[in-house]
């Protein structure tokens, strides 16, 4: 039970802090590389750290489901899900949500699940080897 709270703190720490990087890159990062790429790998860690919170046991396909679940959004972007939904005044459901589409914005998620897929990987090799 205490190896679970450690967990959940760990991640809700992970979480927190990943959230204000993006937060300060959505703000203050305005170039062609950091902001669209590196705040889209970055985005599915955010949403795999929140899931970790609630979620703390190991669950293999979780960054395979991030993924998918990105996929999905940004798919939704496709169709203006933001316009159908009459969200397109509500500036912070249009940002959290996006507005638009862009298939490189899936090869970063995709990036960003690979990470995710090779950490969580290693820290299970490694906390088998400590065992």
């Amino acid at each position: 039970m205490k190896c679970k709270i450690k967990r959940r703190a760990g991640y809700a720490i992970a979480f927190i802090l990943f959230l204000v990087i993006e937060f300060l890159i959505a703000v203050f990062v305005h170039d062609s590389f950091i902001r669209p790429y590196v705040g889209d790998v970055l985005v599915v860690i955010v949403i795999y750290c929140f899931v970790r919170i609630i979620m703390p046991e190991k669950f293999s396909w979780l960054p395979m489901i991030v993924f998918i679940f990105a996929v999905v959004v940004e798919c939704l972007q496709y169709f203006d899900i933001v316009s159908v939904l009459g969200l397109e005044h509500n500036t912070f459901l249009r940002i959290l949500i996006g507005s638009t589409f862009d298939v490189k914005d899936i090869l970063c998620y995709g990036i960003g699940c690979i990470l995710l897929g090779l950490t969580e990987r290693s820290f299970n090799n490694q906390k088998k080897y400590n065992e």
